[in-house]
């Protein structure tokens, strides 16, 4: 069952719209690259703020005229970069419980020793007994870079990005604010959802529209297996990849509009 609020999926309509409305605004490389590298890959936000320039590209020496660089093949996405990974101390979120659950076994171990405490008049304080946490853990994944418009989006965004800093390291952020420094994962999310919302006027659509559009194309459109998809996606378990397994809200509309109004005018209800 899909999601309430789920980000939209775009139509190849709505992504060639949003593409064009994007050369209409500021920086229109740089947003160009980041649409194509969300679209194309179907990058997590935290993914794409942490991408530095080495994961995409190789440099060639600082020099007095335009600093080279070879777009690579593949993007090896470190495990760091995943979903709940605390990468490069960048992006760190504080967690905070909202609900604890047990299994019997273990509620009726935690019953006995709130009661062995109580009974010797020992203090007893609730976050003693929470279990452990469960962290995420990250997954790496090597994604080829083969798609002609990604690569070309990545090309004029590198240009752009080391002409106007030459002495750019390997290990410096691949996408840059308007004040020069990194996106955090929720600053990025914004913009794209400002693309996509406002520039295109595409309702619904979010900064996770690209992902799920992604996935949607390799279940649906292509009809790969889940596990390809799972692999793209850097899933740790296929049930997570199986939410994308619902068709597109355009599936959805064409069914609705085609639904019990194949009938003639002419036909007794009783055949409805």
């Amino acid at each position: 069952m899909s999601k309430t609020g789920q980000a939209r999926v775009l139509t190849p309509d709505q992504f060639a719209h949003l593409l064009r409305v994007i050369q209409e605004h500021r920086y229109p490389e740089k947003n160009t690259a980041l649409v194509q590298i969300s679209f194309k890959l179907g990058l997590r936000v935290q993914e794409i703020a942490l991408l530095q320039i080495k994961d995409v590209a190789e440099l060639g020496p600082e020099s007095s005229r335009q600093r080279s660089f070879k777009l690579k093949e593949i993007l090896a996405l470190p495990a760091a970069y995943t979903k709940g990974a605390d990468a490069l101390k960048r992006s760190k979120s504080t967690y905070q419980r909202r609900r604890i659950s047990f299994s019997v076994h273990d509620f009726h171990q935690l019953v006995q020793q709130i009661e062995t405490l109580a009974k010797v008049g020992a203090e007893i304080q609730p976050e003693d007994f929470y279990p452990e946490v469960k962290k995420h853990r990250g997954k790496s994944r090597d994604l080829p870079m083969n798609d002609v418009a990604l690569r070309t989006a990545m090309e004029n965004h590198l240009a752009i990005r080391l002409e106007a800093y030459p002495s750019s390291k390997k290990t410096d952020p691949l996408f840059l604010t308007q004040k020069g420094g990194p996106y955090s994962p929720n600053t990025l999310q914004e913009h794209l959802a400002l693309m996509q919302r406002q520039w295109a006027d595409i309702e619904r659509a979010s900064s996770h529209s690209g992902r799920r559009t992604l996935m949607t194309s390799i279940i649906h459109e292509q009809k790969r297996s889940v596990k390809i998809a799972q692999k793209i996606a850097g899933h740790v378990s296929p049930s997570t990849t199986l939410i994308y397994d619902e068709p597109p809200e355009e599936s959805i509309k064409e069914a609705l509009e085609g639904a019990g109004y194949l009938y003639s005018g002419e036909q007794n209800r009783s055949d409805w």
